[in-house]
């Protein structure tokens, strides 16, 4: 097996600024808790600097999960939503970025397909996508080859049925073969999620060995999304960065179900093991 990628190790004299500025878009009303995992599993794994992009009428909120990131606040609709009108804002706040990741907790309206198609294709930094940005991008698939610059996306089954148009789920085997085809096709990296994760290029393809069945409960996946923006953020390369960042979430999930047990997990405590599954993976060289 290909070894897994590292970490440069960190110079005495580092600043934040060496290790990126990550920003984190989503959230909506009810949903808050989703950014708020993403954007501590951001810093609990090296970013420099985190800002986490909600709802005005969330921010707040979000605010008041972890100190150590910086919050902006976005114009919304009256369900509380990100809308149309935010662009401006949005691109105001990409320019300062060296990474942008989507999706967690940010629900679905007509505005947000657009709005997350805009930032598909006009952003120029590496920049993950999940959650429902996955399904407002299942809106307009035909702009999934015209990606603005690299991309990770992270569909669950469900999401990727609905990127592909698929009428029902498919087995596994077809969908991980899908997965290489779209990955190929537009230039992105795919991560599937679930049982031995596939991690795609459309020209490689990695399973990931870590991980367990405490995983599966809402949350986990919005902390998938604040690694793998850090470790883009450390320059890694996109497919690098997406298999080591599966790696130590399930690492991080497996030393958590060796104290707490698989029934009981909850995806905030994946947050509390990531420092020591880095430390165990040895992620630094």
């Amino acid at each position: 097996m290909t070894a897994f990628p590292r970490l440069p190790p960190r110079s005495p004299d580092s600043h934040k600024g060496d290790f990126g500025y990550v920003l984190l878009i989503g959230g909506s009303m009810g949903r808050t808790g989703a950014m708020a995992l993403a954007g501590t599993a951001a810093l609990r794994s090296g970013a420099g600097l985190v800002q986490v992009a909600t709802p005005r009428a969330c921010q707040s909120i979000v605010a008041s999960f972890e100190p150590s990131y910086m919050t902006a606040a976005l114009e919304h609709d009256e369900a509380g939503r990100i809308s149309l009108t935010a662009r401006d804002r949005l691109a105001e706040l990409a320019e300062k970025a060296t990474v942008v990741a989507c999706g967690p907790g940010l629900g679905r309206s007509d505005d947000l397909s657009e709005l997350v198609g805009w930032l598909y294709t006009h952003l120029k930094q590496p920049a993950v996508f999940d959650a429902d940005a996955l399904n407002a991008l299942a809106t307009r698939p035909q702009i999934l080859s015209q990606a603005g610059g690299p991309r990770i996306l992270t569909p669950h089954p469900g999401e990727f049925q609905r990127l592909t148009g698929a009428e029902q789920r498919m087995p596994r085997d077809e969908a991980e073969r899908r997965a290489a085809e779209l990955a190929a096709q537009c230039g992105a990296v795919i991560v599937l999620k679930g049982h031995r994760t596939l991690i795609t290029d459309g020209q490689q393809q990695f399973h990931n060995t870590t991980g367990n069945p405490g995983m599966a409960t809402g949350g986990t996946g919005d902390v998938l999304t604040g690694i793998t923006a850090a470790l883009l953020a450390h320059k890694l390369p996109p497919l690098d960065a997406a298999r080591l960042a599966a790696h130590l979430h399930g690492l991080a999930g497996d030393l958590a179900a060796a104290e707490l047990g698989e029934v009981s997990m909850i995806a905030s405590d994946l947050l509390h093991y990531l420092p020591r599954a880095f430390q165990q993976h040895g992620a630094a060289s």
